[in-house]
């Protein structure tokens, strides 16, 4: 079997979690890495034996040894890195969102289809096991038709200062685009639906400042769905006791809760506290099998030659999804959806 020559782009904390979970994968080699922080490429490339290190995107596109490369850049920068490597006849996982802006993603999305390639986004959320059990019983009609989801996203409160710093240099995309894009794809995949209206609300109680920046620190969204189903999201960066990632599903026949509380592991600690079940801290750690599951299966698609169940169109769907929600608190109204 021949091994899978992959190259990562963008050395973030998620982008490391990539290259780790590459470099672990069998078959596969790290080849290369992209990253513009020549301290952190020196650092990758003795920890994963990195053969080529790069501090420009382009540069690393030229070497022919590549089979795919993992987009894990800047949001702003996604659909140009992803034509750059079609170009190339590269392979390609993309994290989430796709882009930004609408226009942009649908050219993108021209290309991609014009290829031959692979092409995988990273909606880690649908390789992880609840999810998927949740999934399982949801098509095989165990808890009736869908009624209501409610689906939240808080981020430990403990990165608010450093948000609010990096809002200061640099725009995220905001609330709705940068977080809930994971929720908005739980909701459309659970329920086989598209989103068509959307009323979103906001606040910044916790960090008033970022009302200068056009940011959020907490966002709610109403949803209707094409098939009548409700959709309630909540997106946050305020969580005191970790990284509160839950989503709650109501049919006809019954109820399923995803992840309700958001706990670390199976242990109980019984200290001058009280009894307490530790919880999750970061998305690294909640979403560990899931980060490894999804590159398997951008792997296992290569080599089949089969395009996987998340396509571009998801993403262009979130992103448009997401963008709507923003002008709906931006204008404080009802939004329809037009794909």
């Amino acid at each position: 079997m021949k091994t899978l020559k992959i190259g990562v782009a963008g050395l973030g904390r998620l982008g490391l979690i990539h290259a780790e979970n590459i470099y672990n994968l069998k078959g596969v080699e790290l080849t290369a890495v992209s990253n513009l922080d020549e301290e952190v490429n020196k650092q990758v490339k003795e920890k994963y034996k990195v053969p080529n290190v790069y501090t420009n995107y382009e540069e690393m596109l030229e070497q022919t040894e590549l089979d795919a490369v993992c987009i894990v850049t800047p949001s702003g920068f996604h659909t140009e890195h992803i034509r750059l490597a079609l170009k190339k006849n590269l392979h390609i996982f993309c994290e989430k969102p796709i882009g930004l802006e609408v226009e942009d993603i649908k050219q993108t999305i021209d290309e991609i289809e014009k290829s031959d390639r692979i092409f995988h986004l990273g909606f880690m959320r649908r390789f992880d096991e609840d999810y998927l059990y949740a999934k399982e019983m949801i098509d095989s009609g165990q808890i009736g038709d869908i009624s209501l989801i409610r689906s939240y996203s808080i981020d430990p409160i403990q990165g608010l200062d450093s948000f609010v710093n990096f809002a200061k240099k640099s725009p995220s995309g905001g609330l709705f685009l940068d977080m809930s894009v994971h929720d908005i794809d739980v909701i459309r995949w659970l329920t086989k639906s598209e989103i068509s209206t959307v009323w979103a609300t906001g606040t910044n109680k916790a960090a008033p400042e970022l009302n200068e920046l056009n940011e959020l620190e907490l966002g709610t969204v109403t949803m209707k769905l094409d098939n009548d189903v409700t959709a309630l999201l909540v997106a946050g960066r305020t969580a005191s006791h970790g990284y509160h990632v839950e989503t709650e599903i109501i049919g006809t026949k019954g109820m399923l809760r995803i992840a309700a509380s958001p706990e670390k592991n199976k242990v109980a600690v019984f200290n001058e506290h009280g009894a307490i079940r530790p919880s999750s801290q970061h998305f690294p750690e909640r979403f560990a099998e899931a980060y490894v599951n999804e590159l398997k299966d951008f792997v296992r698609c290569i080599r089949e030659n089969q395009q996987p169940e998340v396509t571009a169109l998801d993403g262009l769907r979130g992103t448009e999804v997401a963008l709507a929600c923003q002008e709906s608190f931006d204008g404080n109204k009802l939004v329809d959806i037009h794909y």
